[in-house]
């Protein structure tokens, strides 16, 4: 079971909803993230959902926006914020870890970092291997996504998806 599920089935036995903070990585500064992270568990967290800044963040708000334009003018893209993770990890293995972000960085990741002869996506290897628990990939539509998703599932992560009010229970 992964730390998603066991986290939201202890909420259920409590007969509690779950408290998802989001924060971007690398704002306000580019070093503060894995604090803010702790300081957010410490708060009562019971889910991380830490933003991946990118430079075309459609479906954010203005807030979300500003703040993912300060974090890549520190540099911060999907490397740091996997090293950001990996960071929080090495004082915290309960607390799930949601990275929400856009599939570009995503598919230039497996680009870049791409290990020879390898098939996996290098970017589901090096999440998994920083502790990160699932991926928001708000540009990836469940009937496109099948493979990434069965390839996160098989690295011990989710994918989750987002809903409107108005979805249809045939999409939901």
């Amino acid at each position: 079971m992964s730390r998603i599920a066991s986290t939201f089935a202890k909420l259920q036995s409590q007969g509690r909803k779950a408290l998802i903070p989001y924060v971007t990585a690398g704002f306000p500064f580019a070093d503060v993230t894995p604090e803010l992270m702790h300081a957010m568990v410490a708060g009562g967290a019971d889910v991380i959902e830490l933003g991946v800044p990118f430079s075309d963040p459609s479906a954010d708000g203005p807030v979300i926006q500003k703040a993912g334009e300060k974090a890549l003018s520190f540099g911060i893209g999907l490397l740091q914020v996997l090293e950001m993770v990996r960071v929080f990890r090495q004082k915290d293995s309960t607390t799930p870890v949601v990275l929400m972000g856009y599939a570009n960085p995503v598919e230039r990741y497996d680009i870049k970092h791409a290990t020879a002869g390898k098939a996996e996506s290098a970017f589901i290897r090096d999440a998994a291997q920083a502790g990160v628990d699932g991926m928001l990939i708000v540009d990836y539509p469940p009937e496109e996504c099948a493979e990434f998703a069965a390839r996160l599932r098989a690295h011990g992560m989710d994918l989750i998806f987002l809903l409107a009010p108005t979805s249809t229970s045939e999409r939901m």
